[in-house]
């Protein structure tokens, strides 16, 4: 096979960059996919989600054991399928602040700011991908969010510049259904002839020609081929899988590498360095009812499939709210999420028999860094995954998270929660709310929000791993274009800032 541009991975970035590069039919594209069509049903209905975790279209990861959390290692699904993330993850359509990408810009160069970017997201919002209230939220969270209202948050529209508040969520959702960037950019796509999707082929290397980029080597089906490339390869593999496939190929901290036995073709020691991650802490109460707990009787799932209303079109983080853990920060660090539902033990423990509900703080500002190692220098070896939360030598990323504990308890004890709120779920055996149940509820509950980030940061200096147009230094015709190029974390979720580097990357490519 041969194209003119090779696309590795069709996720939250990969499907946007595989429908706009064939837009040009005189360009051939040739898409590699290591997971399968989304052809599961539970990638369609929203609030199925979990159901995916740990099944064939779930890369299934877990980090290293982390010593701030009792040595536990940490779930981290990750969408192996069309669509990627995009097709598991919550639906939460969180842009982040115009803070954020005004510190991108500080660091990769002014198109990145916000002034630039709010253009994008505007031509994103308006379509192809539909971004929805939600359909039939329970009540639960309208009394949550009456809460927040009680203790002096405001309630605000969601996807402010500078959020102050809380809201009910915005869903990647058409018709009460999933619509991930697969549906949105890379199906219809698909009908064009210069586009080439291949699926279940796990990209193992990219292949060089002295310091140029021409081709991938791929494996499918347990044969090993081969795609080469006339202009370009960009990997959006996303933040775990575009480090190892550079780092495979020769791209890397040279030590390392050496360590496998792979040869060098530029040495960047921080491809893979500079992960980030939003760590959640959620708490469980016990309710009396108007839960997602009966989500699966035949009366909701007759109420889906007919009107597409109902439980089954949750996205579970039904709202959620920025806040400080400090007041003299200048901008939140915190998210309050809430979820009406017994979403515990990372949503693969056991079935929880009873109404509940969870609430906690996710840190959406962590000054902890970890990273992305290889195990061996075998392709389809998982990756050595070490976010190293809550490792900051002051301890303020700890400090923050106990501080969101305790406004989410004085939220959980306002009046519009007192008859809805019972007994703590978990963390287990917990009956009060005070700082030894927090620590903890850390130590314990805590999981992450599936938004690693960092790993292949663009920046405008040498050391970083990519340019501010996101090619990779020190070799020609390679590209990254995913969540591990953010130069820093977004206090948004990252489903939506990836669509915009797809986006922002299919534009620069175009641009020549």
């Amino acid at each position: 096979m041969e194209a003119d541009y090779i696309v590795v991975g069709t996720g939250s970035a990969g499907s946007v960059l595989a429908n706009r590069l064939s837009a040009d039919p005189a360009t051939s594209v040739v898409v590699l996919e290591a997971g399968t069509r989304d052809k599961n049903k539970f990638i369609h209905i929203p609030a199925a989600f979990a159901k995916l975790f740990r099944s064939e279209v779930d890369w299934n990861y877990s980090t290293e054991p982390q010593k701030q959390l009792d040595g536990r290692e940490i779930y981290w699904p990750r969408g192996k399928m069309l669509g990627g993330s995009s097709s598991m993850n919550a639906m939460m359509w969180v842009r982040g602040f115009a803070a954020d990408y005004d510190e991108w810009g500080a660091l990769a160069g002014e198109e990145w700011d916000f002034a630039h970017v709010s253009k994008y997201f505007a031509k994103i919002e308006a379509g192809p991908l539909v971004i929805s209230p939600q359909r039939s939220p329970r009540s639960s969270t309208a009394a949550w969010l009456t809460a927040v209202r009680e203790c002096g948050y405001d309630v605000e529209s969601p996807n402010c510049d500078a959020p102050e508040g809380f809201c009910e969520a915005l869903v990647t959702q058409r018709r009460g259904a999933r619509w991930s960037t697969a549906d949105a950019y890379l199906k219809p796509a698909l009908r064009r002839p210069n586009l080439t999707l291949q699926t279940s082929a796990t990209a193992t290397r990219v292949l060089f020609d002295g310091r140029r980029a021409v081709g991938v080597e791929f494996s499918q089906l347990g044969q090993r081929r081969v795609v080469r490339a006339r202009r370009e390869v960009v990997l959006a593999g996303g933040a775990v899988n575009s480090p190892q496939l550079l780092m495979l190929s020769g791209i890397g901290d040279r030590e390392q590498l050496g360590t496998h036995g792979i040869g060098v073709v530029a040495d960047v020691p921080e491809v893979g360095r500079n992960l980030m991650d939003h760590l959640a802490v959620p708490m469980g109460f016990d309710v009396p009812d108007d839960t997602l707990t009966g989500a699966e009787k035949p009366v909701e799932l007759l109420n889906y499939l007919i009107r597409r209303r109902g439980m089954l079109t949750s996205n579970v983080g039904e709202g959620y709210g920025f806040l400080r853990s400090r007041p003299e920060l200048d901008v939140p660090d915190l998210e309050l999420i809430f979820a009406p539902a017994p979403f515990f033990d990372e949503g693969i423990g056991d079935p929880y028999d009873r109404h509940a509900v969870v609430m906690g703080p996710i840190l959406v500002k962590p000054r902890s860094r970890g990273s992305i190692t290889l195990r061996s220098a075998d392709p389809l070896d998982k990756p050595i995954i070490d976010p190293q939360y809550l490792s900051d030598d002051a301890g303020e990323d700890r400090a923050a998270l106990m501080s969101g504990l305790q406004i989410s308890a004085r939220i959980a004890r306002s009046p519009a929660l007192g008859g809805v709120i019972g007994k703590i779920a978990r963390p287990v055996g917990a009956t009060s709310l005070n700082d030894e149940t927090f620590e903890t509820a850390i130590n314990e509950c805590s999981q992450t929000l599936y938004h690693p980030v960092g790993t292949c940061r663009m920046g405008g200096d040498d050391a970083s791993v990519v340019d501010p147009q996101l090619r990779v230094r020190g070799v020609d015709g390679l590209r990254v274009a995913d969540a591990s190029v953010m130069p820093a974390i977004v206090r948004g979720h990252t489903h939506a800032p990836s669509v915009l580097i797809g986006e922002r990357a299919s534009d620069f490519i175009r641009r020549g």
